[in-house]
């Protein structure tokens, strides 16, 4: 057997458990599995004393081009993301101009293409006008699906009325990611923004701004049929809720909602930690981890929203929402792991079999032979601290600088290539359209 990658002796986590392995790679898939011997490869990578997982997919980033990329681009977005072992990306539609075409969506992928350093799939944004459109829409290749905002956020993509939301959930057929906060509710409420600063964030977007949106969205789901991902769940109240509807709705949390609460965020942070929905009290915090517990959470998201440190530093309610994730999302939840907040099989679950489970990823997801050869190798025992020159987005800061950690991605494989090897970049950025069960057809 002729091997491009031999990876010797890591700890591999996957739905066998937690054993030793070597993992052997040919043409950007995992040919073999196991106690390998005396097999050679190009290249031999020995990974003692590192666990080795399946690639880890984070299915909510803005890389904010086309039409700011000021804050961000897809070069710098997905740099940030292979530095922190993230292999494949699903990214958001409220661009300048929005994705709610062909021609936009293609134009995403022709921008990404051998320019990502991971590999990736785009959102295609849900309007008023594209309704009649999306069962086509959403069957073109490097399409992850459909964004529907049902409250105003970064961008001017809304669809708010029931009427419109149906007419969207009646067309095709794949799952359609939801940022649930009920638009009538936050323009009726706007003035409690205006005063008292960014700790008013969470009061005037408060918990019925997000559990109106989410009852609504699930009772139309439920008449059209149509599966949702409720995206970035902030609520103890809601997570009741999508537990009585699993059939039909999955649930992401961020590790920002997970990691932060109010009122600690604001006074510490200010404006550096508004994001939308808001970071919520300790309540909702210890209800997402309750949540997370029992299974209701399908995937971690990092929602990487950057905007600029002089933007951010504007005044409230004139600083926007928004904040960087998808570098820090692996270091957040290995560090919890290490805490006692979930297990390694469980961050697995969440960060690479989840999201290929519930989007339908074609081989990707999963460390097992005939896989693409994906890998996020991370040092569970390394205690460093974030600092803004590990930052690779442009936005250049992060919530959690200054964050002492216990847990580091050392290494990240796209394909059979590594990307990413303790800090290293490669010298080409080589990231691809992820594929989908859904789209194999065209």
């Amino acid at each position: 057997m002729t091997l491009d990658l031999l990876i010797r002796n890591a700890v591999c986590v996957s739905h066998n458990g937690i054993e030793p392995a070597d993992v052997a790679v040919r043409d950007g898939i995992i040919v073999a599995i196991g106690h390998l011997g005396n097999v050679e490869a190009e290249e031999v990578l020995n990974a003692n004393g590192l666990h080795l997982f399946p690639g880890v997919i984070d299915s909510q980033v803005h890389f904010r081009e086309p039409g700011a990329e000021q804050k961000e681009d897809l070069e710098s977005g997905s740099r940030a993301a292979v530095m922190g072992g993230v292999t494949a990306v699903f990214e958001m539609p409220n661009t300048k101009p929005g994705t709610t075409t062909v021609k936009a969506l293609k134009d995403k992928i022709s921008r990404a293409t051998d320019r990502m350093w991971c590999d990736f799939a785009f959102y295609v944004g849900a309007t008023s006008a594209n309704a009649a459109r999306i069962a086509s829409l959403e069957k073109q290749p490097g399409c992850a699906g459909i964004k529907i905002f049902m409250g105003s956020s970064t961008g001017d993509l809304l669809v708010s009325d029931d009427e419109s939301l149906e007419k969207v959930l009646a067309n095709g057929f794949r799952r359609i990611a939801i940022h649930a906060e009920d638009e009538e509710r936050l323009v009726e409420r706007k003035e409690v923004a205006e005063h008292g600063g960014v700790s008013q964030h969470p009061i005037w977007r408060d918990e019925e701004t997000a559990i109106r949106a989410t009852e609504r969205i699930l009772r139309i789901a439920r008449k059209t049929g149509r599966r949702i991902h409720v995206l970035h769940v902030t609520t103890e109240d809601e997570m009741a809720i999508l537990a009585a509807n699993k059939d039909i709705a999955t649930v992401e949390a961020t590790p920002q909602h997970l990691t932060l609460s109010a009122p600690e965020c604001y006074e510490d942070l200010g404006t550096f930690a508004q994001m939308n929905p808001p970071i919520r009290d300790e309540r909702h915090r210890q209800g997402l981890w309750k949540a997370l517990s029992v299974g209701i959470v399908d995937v971690i998201g990092s929602d990487h929203a950057p905007h600029e440190k002089e933007m951010k530093a504007l005044d409230y309610p004139l600083s926007p929402s928004g904040m960087p994730g998808v570098q820090t999302l692996v270091p957040l939840m290995i560090d919890h792991v290490n805490k006692g907040n979930l297990s390694l099989e469980r961050f697995m679950d969440l960060t690479s079999a989840g999201p290929a489970r519930i989007f339908n990823i074609a081989g990707k997801g999963r460390l097992a032979v005939g896989y693409d050869a994906d890998f996020t190798i991370v040092d569970l025992k390394k205690k460093w601290v974030i600092t803004e020159d590990w930052l690779q987005s442009k936005c250049g800061w992060s919530p959690f600088t200054d964050r002492q950690l216990i847990g580091k991605p050392v290494g990240t494989f796209v394909r059979g290539s590594k990307v990413m090897w303790e800090g290293a970049l490669a010298e080409q950025a080589t990231g691809q359209p992820i594929r989908f069960q859904e789209t194999l057809g065209g």
